[in-house]
């Protein structure tokens, strides 16, 4: 079954002239427009809704993913936390000797943090010269 051709569609307005009349013709004619007008935009307004809906979808699934891969990490990060410690015990690296930090690292000098010079300006440095006048 093919399309409307011109003589078929002249076919069904003589028709409903015959039928309808030359006066509510075009009350008929408005009211299929509207209808035709209020189904695209039903039909528009469906379709944005499903195309949100498996947007919706595709986010959830996207959380679960993230979610997953968080436990994923954080069980990873706990075991890195445990590689080391016997069962029970301390872990390995309170027993290790300690840090070397740049400040007690070799060729530097160690000076306690009492000898070595500030950095910071004395109080006499702060004054303000205005006020000694």
């Amino acid at each position: 079954m093919g399309s409307i051709g011109g003589a078929e569609l002249v076919l069904v307005l003589v028709l409903a002239l015959l039928l309808f009349g030359p006066r509510r013709l075009p009350e008929i004619g408005r009211t299929l427009g509207k209808a035709l007008t209020d189904l695209r935009k039903a039909t528009t307004d469906f379709k944005t809704n499903l195309e949100r809906e498996v947007d919706l979808d595709q986010v959830k699934d996207l959380h679960r993913d993230i979610k997953s891969a968080g436990r994923d990490l954080s069980e990873t990060v706990n075991e890195f936390r445990d590689f080391g410690r016997p069962p029970g015990g301390t872990a390995t690296a309170d027993r290790l000797p300690p840090r070397k930090t740049p400040e007690s690292g070799p060729g530097s000098e160690s000076a306690s943090p009492s000898t070595q010079p500030s950095t910071q300006p004395s109080a006499d440095d702060r004054a303000d010269p205005e006020q000694d006048s």
